[in-house]
């Protein structure tokens, strides 16, 4: 089942997929019209999922945010519960005051993230659930706004769990580790332009080795690792999913030179370009 909330006046859109078993999300190969944000609630028990080539076990009773351009497929989708909402219906970068969630659950350095929940934290998601659905079989003029109002809390619970999760969060302030979702942010912004820690860290007033140091001591990647990774999570996707030549990915992506973006591929992936499988295999 599936049941949508469509703003004509702003194209904003809502969706909630709920025992859908053709629930995915095809990333590159079938892009959406419009950049679409998705948590996936799995109440049930642990089953896999294939995010961009690469499988994962998710685990039963867990929340996972997934961003547009992900390919994701799951075992069960129709075990599943998803809500997935566009920029025009809740822009989370604007918002990110009240939801804190830009570059942690959204952007951020570590990714997929399954946020593991417990008994009340399943039984509030369930309650939402309920809820979101009671919403969009209503037609009136304040349906937008209580869904966007549902949907804020989730947010802001979600990402209140997952901060007690995640060591840093807990060895660290939320103000110190805020240098970390901004800058997960900017390089998800400028990442095909922009491969040099020196271009973030002017961004953020920092010197490019006082950013280091601070990523050091919140025991995060290292900056220049995060932009590297970036790229090349990028350019897997456009080999797998689309017929971009390679000097045309090296373009996308901001390679002056074919040949450097080869190299850097090689360097990073472990094989050559041509080596590397471009599209899945039957069977996979």
């Amino acid at each position: 089942m599936t049941k949508e909330y469509l703003e004509e006046t702003t194209d904003g859109r809502f969706v909630m997929h709920s025992g859908n078993s053709s629930f995915s999300g095809r990333g590159l190969s079938n892009p959406a019209p419009y950049p679409i944000n998705t948590f996936v609630f799995n109440k049930g028990k642990e089953q896999q999922v294939v995010i961009d080539e690469i499988p994962y076990t998710m685990p039963a009773q867990s929340l996972l945010p997934l961003v547009s351009n992900q390919h994701f497929v799951f075992e069960r989708p129709e075990a599943l519960v998803a809500w997935q909402f566009n920029r025009e219906f809740y822009c989370i970068v604007n918002h990110d005051v009240e939801v804190g969630c830009v570059g942690f659950l959204f952007y951020g350095i570590h990714h997929p993230m399954f946020i593991r929940l417990n008994a009340d934290d399943v039984s509030d998601m369930t309650y939402l659930e309920s809820v979101f659905s009671s919403e969009l079989v209503l037609r009136d003029n304040f349906q937008g706004e209580m869904l966007r109002t549902l949907l804020k809390r989730m947010i802001i619970k979600t990402t209140r769990i997952a901060k007690q999760q995640c060591e840093s969060y807990r060895q660290f302030p939320d103000e110190k580790m805020d240098l970390i979702r901004k800058y997960a942010l900017l390089v998800e912004t400028h990442f095909r332009q922009e491969h040099e820690v020196s271009f973030y860290a002017e961004a953020l007033n920092k010197a490019p080795k006082t950013l280091s140091n601070v990523f050091a001591l919140l025991k995060q990647p290292a900056p220049s690792t995060v932009i590297r990774d970036r790229i090349l999570l990028e350019a897997k996707r456009y080999l797998y999913y689309t017929d971009k030549s390679a000097k045309e990915i090296a373009y996308e992506l901001g390679f002056e030179n074919p040949a450097h973006f080869s190299r850097f591929f090689k360097s990073n992936a472990g094989k050559n370009i041509s080596d590397f499988n471009k599209k899945r295999s039957p069977d996979g």
